[in-house]
């Protein structure tokens, strides 16, 4: 009885330090997939204060049918087997480690939509093959080219206002527009994705 009333006065407690850390903080985790020149998907950890400011760290990997890759390219028998068709296609690549700040716009009307429109900097590293030579195989077992692959490491401006629904406390859902800039390579494209975490006061 005793070891019962202990934990359920230690969940109570946990309870009210959430409820008092969420009246003026959120803290939750985000996902998205975009879709653009390139197809994109990453991971976030998110930080509002005071429902005005945002804070977020993320990484990203946005891939791309490779633009060098020869027409006429064939990863031979053992390739298409061993990897069930897969290494038919290679891919140009950017991997993105990203620090975003930005500001919360409510609509004026009561409800849970609210726009995060955030912007920052990514360190972004770009892998892409290159180099293809033509090789024999006269029996159609392996590729017939090889390649190399060359690695760029670049800043990125990043731009990605979100229109965020948090329907409840703990889970929502976002809608987003994303830009990507660099020296190398820019990518456009729209998103969707889930919020999970505390992600707003209990009252609206």
């Amino acid at each position: 009885m005793k070891r019962a009333l202990s934990i359920f006065l230690l969940l109570l407690s946990f309870s009210q330090i959430s409820a008092q850390f969420s009246e003026k903080n959120a803290l939750f985790l985000s996902s998205e997939m975009f879709a653009g020149n390139y197809w994109s998907i990453n991971m976030c950890l998110n930080y509002i204060y005071n429902e005005q400011y945002s804070f977020q760290l993320g990484v990203s990997d946005m891939l791309r049918k490779a633009k060098t890759q020869p027409a006429d390219f064939s990863s031979g028998l053992f390739g298409v087997i061993g990897t069930f068709g897969l290494s038919q296609i290679h891919f140009d690549e950017m991997q993105n480690y990203q620090v975003l700040f930005g500001r919360i716009v409510k609509p004026k009307v009561n409800g849970t939509t609210r726009f995060n429109l955030t912007a920052g900097l990514a360190y972004t590293v770009i892998n892409e093959p290159t180099n293809w030579q033509r090789v024999d195989d006269s029996y159609g077992l392996g590729a017939n080219y090889t390649y190399e692959i060359s690695t760029q490491n670049t800043i990125s401006l990043v731009i990605n206002p979100k229109i965020e629904f948090p329907f409840t406390r703990l889970f929502g859902l976002t809608v987003s527009p994303l830009l990507q800039i660099n020296k190398h390579r820019t990518f456009i494209g729209v998103g969707a994705g889930f919020m999970l975490g505390l992600l707003r006061p209990q009252k609206i």
